[in-house]
């Protein structure tokens, strides 16, 4: 069932998300996935594997036409600048073959970016640029529960220099980051091995792995506060 009329298994901070911003564009069905030619790891086209069928078709089933605006406040050096992106979660053609499974392209955030958004067929969330499968997140979940937490603290001041995209991320010292962290609890929804929220009342913090290539990946921070300071 699609993720519009049954949103469980999400919090309900993205619930609330998903109906104040969430809305589903209708769209001629995509080819079946069955009729897909696709090259294998050893360069040998062949007929979609059926994990690929069966994430695929399930993508459309739950994800298929959504669209919604993430807003975002990010500092720029002293100034504060607030941002609205859409995301589109429309099925591409690519099928690509990974270590360990495959992945397929989606549209997601309609921005110029170096970057092609993909699925793995063991659920994983991740991009590429140009290159192998990078992680993101666990699952599309955790990406709707990310994306629910930024439009949360739209109204929040930003109060560290971050990056606007994700494939070029603002670092800050790991040792003030681990002492702003230590006393906040883990948003563990929204949180996995590439990207984790920590949330109280008062502050807010993102920690990801940069949406790029380069070995090893850098690490990005975003902190808001509620009240300005920290």
């Amino acid at each position: 069932m699609h993720v519009l009329d049954d949103s469980d298994g999400l919090s309900p901070r993205a619930q609330a998300f998903l109906r104040r911003a969430g809305t589903r564009e209708p769209q001629q069905p995509p080819p079946p996935t069955e009729l897909l030619r696709v090259t294998d790891q050893h360069g040998r086209v062949i007929a979609a594997p059926p994990e690929v069928i069966v994430r695929r078709e399930g993508f459309t089933a739950r994800f298929g036409g959504l669209r919604y605006d993430v807003r975002r406040s990010v500092r720029i050096g002293d100034d504060r600048l607030d941002i609205h992106r859409r995301w589109q979660f429309d099925l591409l053609d690519t099928v690509r073959a990974e270590r360990g499974g495959w992945s397929f392209a989606w549209y997601g955030e309609r921005v110029s970016s170096p970057v092609s958004y993909l699925v793995h067929t063991d659920g994983r969330f991740g991009v590429s640029d140009g290159g192998s499968f990078l992680d993101v997140c666990p699952s599309i979940a955790h990406l709707i529960e990310g994306h629910a937490l930024l439009d949360e603290l739209s109204d929040w001041e930003p109060v560290a220099p971050s990056s606007l995209e994700a494939w070029v991320p603002t670092d800050i010292p790991s040792g003030y980051l681990g002492e702003l962290v230590a006393a906040l609890p883990l948003v563990t929804e929204a949180s996995g091995p590439f990207q984790r929220w920590w949330r109280s009342d008062e502050l807010a913090v993102c920690l990801f792995r940069g949406w790029t290539g380069r070995r090893p990946r850098p690490t990005g921070v975003m902190i808001w506060s509620r009240n300005g300071r920290i």
